[in-house]
């Protein structure tokens, strides 16, 4: 029998197994997805789609889609003061992104492309602050950046200050850094990823063109590193638009709150849940798109590869 035979018996069922056997291994991530995704946030939905009570003035869920309600939609958007910290967060996290990446692009090309022998010891150390709970650092962070702190005492040692700098009163060079040291790690791992599946060979096939150092670098590793740039910032960047603890411990007062806080207070002040749910809606829609162009760029690459 000859190979295309034998391709040919093993297609047609030869091993006896039905077309659904495949697909059913997608049945448990699915469900998952509908459990813990696709049911919350439909109930999110319904809260903010829905009314308040007339008598204890707490947000009532509207579960059927035709009497849902967008008010409170209008009334998050027509809100000066929600513009004004919506505003707020795209700069700081755009700020803490750029940051990042200033930061940790350096970092993970020296592990990749210089670590050597010690790469694994320095990934270990990369990965370390991991053990410890996010919580318990920023809290160490409120200990070094108080009036008498490790921080202030350097810098006035140093003739950096001249007085004890109240970091922890609405500074919000306090907030953006702290929201870089806690979501950096996240971006250097596929940073690192990216930068250590480029061949050698390419790198070497560019200095024998002519190409110094520095072209090389720009016109060969930071186009082929690009996905990793666009993986780590969509991985950051989406957890920092709905973080609210980091500027609760690391500033605590209004002119420093980000959308993340506002939606904390009206989910606890027992009459914003409508609004608190609608700003969560809000946010994931504009998140959304950050996921969608990482999506078409990742598809885009995939189909220039295979071209």
């Amino acid at each position: 029998m000859t190979q295309k035979g034998e391709t040919k018996l093993f297609r047609g069922g030869a091993v006896g197994l039905p077309r659904w056997f495949w697909p059913s291994f997608a049945l448990p991530g699915v469900g998952w997805l509908l459990l813990f995704f696709v049911v919350p946030f439909y109930a999110i939905l319904s809260v903010a789609m829905g009314k308040l009570d007339p008598i204890f003035s707490t947000a009532t869920p509207e579960w059927n889609p035709i009497k849902w309600n967008p008010d409170s939609f209008g009334e998050v958007l027509q809100s000066p003061e929600l513009q004004g910290i919506l505003f707020r967060t795209v700069v700081y996290v755009a700020a803490a992104g750029i940051i990042a990446l200033l930061v940790g692009y350096p970092v993970a090309y020296y592990i990749a492309r210089h670590g050597g022998r010690f790469k694994t010891l320095l990934l270990v150390l990369l990965i370390a602050p991991f053990w410890i709970s996010y919580l318990m650092r920023m809290l160490a962070w409120v200990n070094l950046l108080q009036d008498d702190g490790y921080v202030n005492q350097i810098l006035m040692f140093f003739n950096v200050l001249d007085a004890p700098r109240a970091w922890l009163s609405g500074e919000p060079s306090t907030v953006i850094l702290g929201l870089v040291y806690g979501y950096i790690p996240f971006l250097i791992l596929p940073l690192f990823a990216a930068l250590d599946r480029i061949d050698n060979r390419v790198l070497e096939a560019a200095r024998d063109l002519g190409a110094s150092p520095m072209r090389t670098f720009w016109h060969v590793t930071m186009p082929l590193s690009k996905q990793g740039i666009l993986a780590g910032l969509v991985i950051i960047l989406l957890p920092m638009f709905g973080d609210y603890y980091t500027p609760d411990l690391l500033s605590g007062v209004p002119r420093t709150s980000m959308i993340g806080n506002q939606v904390n207070f009206f989910i606890h002040s027992g009459t914003g849940g409508n609004q608190g749910a609608a700003i969560v809606i809000i946010l994931s829609v504009l998140v959304s798109l950050l996921m969608v162009y990482y999506l078409v760029t990742v598809a885009k690459a995939a189909r220039e590869a295979r071209a």
